[in-house]
């Protein structure tokens, strides 16, 4: 395989599909290959040829990260420009605190800290919501270490989650979960006295259960340039979710939202909030559809590209030229709103068509597969050696296996209760 040379390279930490996804994302666009600095090896990374893969473990301990970070930098100064891409939010949030050391190397495409400290704490965000008229969950914020009234204008089953997430990895307490939904008031106040033991000594959010499965999800991608305007916006409509427990919420499969009267109320309120707080960079936000009222709730923003960014590239709208042309090129963006059908999708069909159950929804996926109208993002043809065409085969196939077991779960579950 040959590659092209261009005056940058991307520098991406983590070894999951969003590391794969971003640099299968720059082979297509520019025919590069990525730098992906990874702790441990995996397979559907080190065996790929679009990628150089550095095994460095340690790097969860910042200063060793940005110590290493440093001295990639140093190797190709004067060489390449660098992006410094991060595919978890541990290394993104450590890229924004340590501006300042590494902006020297590496073209960091991310928001300051001041305004991720504002925007990432889920209190925070709803109350900027609330200011800029923006439709969210009611929610009842418990504070941790204080009296709390379990008081509220909902009513049960809803939905329990951190306010903060950087504090809440860190936190250990029995039955800990990413997400919580509990159907009485003893559940959730077991839950609070387990968490009060811990270290988490922030706020907890109790949110009116949205009624409605993972196909009332939607999931927004924006792009907002150096100046601090959103430029793109690409709204996805999830139709299943993961639901393990470590990575429960996660889309796996996605069609392009391309309905006006759904995307533009959509992208407009998510453009007011972007403006208001002086966002730069991609951003992703996770609403759901509320049929009682007929609105789009947002949950939270992600100030990264998520897991899922693919399905915006397999749509025919490549994330990472945004990126290139806003911060490498200095290019003035046309403004875009991604208006091409495309499914995402990281499981096999066979698992969309056990789950997915609106029938809408499911002749949508049988007609984009007939179309070929489906992007996996692993599946990239020309990096299909037959080492990795095993792995990736063998990634897709386990997905059922993970599937099957959270379906007992969740039946043993439901039984038990």
């Amino acid at each position: 395989m040959e590659f092209k040379e261009t005056g940058f390279m991307p520098v991406i930490m983590g070894a999951d599909i969003t590391a794969y996804s971003l640099a299968r994302s720059f082979h297509e666009a520019y025919g590069i290959k990525s730098l992906v600095i990874s702790q441990r090896r995996a397979r559907i990374i080190s065996e790929s040829k679009i990628i150089e893969n550095r095994i460095i473990p340690g790097t969860d301990d910042v200063e060793y990260l940005v110590k290493k970070l440093t001295e990639i930098g140093k190797e190709f100064e004067g060489k390449k420009k660098l992006i410094l891409m991060g595919c978890g939010d541990f290394y993104v949030r450590n890229f924004v605190n340590n501006k300042d050391r590494l902006s020297r190397y590496f073209i960091i495409p991310y928001v300051d800290r001041e305004i991720m400290d504002r925007i990432v704490l889920k209190d925070k965000f709803y109350e900027i919501c609330d200011e800029l008229h923006i439709d969210h969950p009611k929610t009842f914020v418990y504070e941790c270490g204080k009296e709390n009234d379990l008081t509220f204008d909902f009513d049960y089953p809803v939905i329990a989650k951190t306010a903060n997430s950087a504090l809440y990895h860190y936190a250990e307490f029995p039955n800990k979960k990413k997400v919580y939904k509990f159907y009485d008031e003893a559940s959730l106040k077991k839950m609070l006295a387990d968490l009060e033991k811990s270290s988490y000594d922030y706020k907890f959010l109790i949110q009116d259960c949205i009624p409605g499965d993972d196909e009332y999800m939607r999931v927004l991608t924006c792009y907002s340039d150096r100046n601090g305007k959103v430029k793109f916006a690409s709204l996805g409509h999830s139709l299943l979710e993961d639901h393990t427990p470590s990575a429960i919420g996660n889309p796996v499969c996605i069609i392009n939202e391309t309905d006006p009267a759904i995307v533009e109320p959509i992208v407009a309120a998510a453009t007011r909030f972007l403006e208001a707080v002086g966002y730069t960079g991609f951003s992703n936000f996770d609403i759901k559809y509320d049929y009682r009222n007929g609105t789009y709730n947002f949950f939270e923003i992600n100030v990264r590209l998520g897991r899922s960014n693919y399905y915006v590239t397999g749509s025919g709208f490549n994330t990472v030229k945004w990126i290139v042309d806003d911060l490498i090129y200095e290019k003035d963006l046309e403004y875009t709103v991604a208006d091409r059908e495309n499914l995402f999708t990281v499981v096999p069909k066979g698992i969309i068509m056990r789950y997915v159950k609106d029938p809408k929804n499911r002749a949508d996926v049988k007609r984009l597969y007939r179309e070929g109208k489906v992007s996996y993002p692993l599946d990239y043809k020309c990096d299909m050696s037959p080492k990795r065409r095993f792995y990736v085969y063998a990634s897709l196939m386990n997905q059922y296996r993970k599937y099957h077991e959270v379906e007992q779960q969740e039946k043993a579950a439901g039984h038990a209760g």
